[in-house]
């Protein structure tokens, strides 16, 4: 058993860690932090959660986190950086929700992000944790920068032919088109996000450049070993009026070796061990209700002409896209079961 704190109990992805949290039979959650709700009880809050808990919200108290195995921080960029040294050398592991430790390159990150980093030594140590790629140096990891959502749709929707010995994709022909429902702009009142702004609707934004994209090009040459080659990828996220679901749209132009071999028997190949990746038969078409409030990412593939190919990959934002990742890397961390807690079967309809 470990004792688990979590920084930012009150946005989406805090109470979406906490809801996979409750049902772990390794953990017991400590301590859940929120700025302007200390005293208040979770279950008062998210009502989801009478019966489940009895934990109050608290100020961060950082000797308290230092008492925990693993704190997880569910806040806006450039908290996690202000306190992971702290726990760290206290021997506490930290998981990092926001971007602070998802970019190793430092002027990528000044630049989306605005902000100095406060710790790039750390970041050097730490792992970027896509749980199916990167799964033996999160074993031994201490910091964890935990990817973004549509990050997460891209790798593992690309890995594959990308981890290939042949070159079977032309990286400068990526297109990515992408969804996402309004959750995944966190839980704080805006214009863009109320419901009149965004039922009926339907939009892209983030065109001329969006954080995500450093975060994509720097993962794909992590995964394909190759640098400078995927500068020209084209990402564009939309808000489509839904709460949950990502569903990515991949167009990708293949080589010779690429449209000679049998994509969707390496891609079932590739993930045949991977209990959150489901390869989808050929044709199919992945739903984002059919992963809703489950660990789980859907792959399917098409080919309508000899010499393109594209990838469907669809998730949960919340769960695969954010919380339930973290959880899963913490039981990669601490030796569990990596389906510890992450077993829920997705809410249809």
């Amino acid at each position: 058993m470990i004792s688990v704190g979590i920084v930012g109990g009150t946005g989406y992805t805090g109470v979406e860690l906490l809801r996979l949290l409750l049902k772990h039979t390794q953990v017991q959650v400590r301590v859940l932090t929120s700025r302007t709700e200390a005293g208040k009880r979770v279950a008062d809050m998210f009502p989801s959660l009478r019966g489940h808990t009895d934990l109050e919200f608290s100020d961060l108290d950082l000797d308290v986190l230092k008492q925990c195995d693993v704190v997880f921080f569910a806040t806006p960029h450039g908290v996690a950086m202000q306190h992971a040294q702290a726990l760290t050398e206290a021997n506490t592991k930290v998981i990092d929700l926001a971007a602070d430790f998802r970019l190793q390159n430092l002027e990528q990150f000044e630049k989306w992000y605005g902000m100095q980093h406060a710790c790039p030594e750390l970041l050097k140590d730490s792992v970027y944790g896509l749980s199916e790629l990167n799964r033996e140096q999160i074993k031994n990891a201490n910091v964890i920068g935990n990817p973004g959502c549509y990050p997460t749709t891209v790798q593992l929707g690309l890995a594959p032919v990308l981890k290939a010995v042949q070159d079977l994709i032309k990286p400068e022909s990526i297109i990515i088109d992408a969804k996402s429902g309004v959750s995944g702009a966190g839980r704080k009142a805006s214009l863009g996000m109320i419901y009149s702004e965004n039922a009926d609707n339907f939009k892209a934004y983030g065109v001329a450049g969006h954080r995500h994209h450093p975060e994509i090009v720097e993962a794909l040459e992590n995964i394909s070993g190759k640098k400078g080659v995927f500068e020209q990828i084209i990402f564009v996220p939309h808000l489509v009026p839904m709460i949950r679901g990502m569903l990515s749209t991949i167009y990708v132009d293949l080589t010779e070796a690429g449209a000679a071999t049998d994509l969707q028997a390496l891609y079932e190949q590739f993930y045949a061990n991977e209990a959150f990746v489901d390869v989808m038969p050929a044709g199919s078409s992945p739903e984002t209700r059919s992963v809703r409030g489950a660990n789980q990412l859907r792959i399917a593939l098409h080919k309508p002409s000899p010499n393109k190919l594209i990838v469907l990959s669809a998730q949960d934002n919340l769960v695969k896209g954010a919380a339930g990742q973290a959880v899963q890397n913490m039981n990669i961390m601490f030796g569990f079961a990596e389906d510890e807690g992450l077993a829920g079967i997705g809410l249809l309809p």
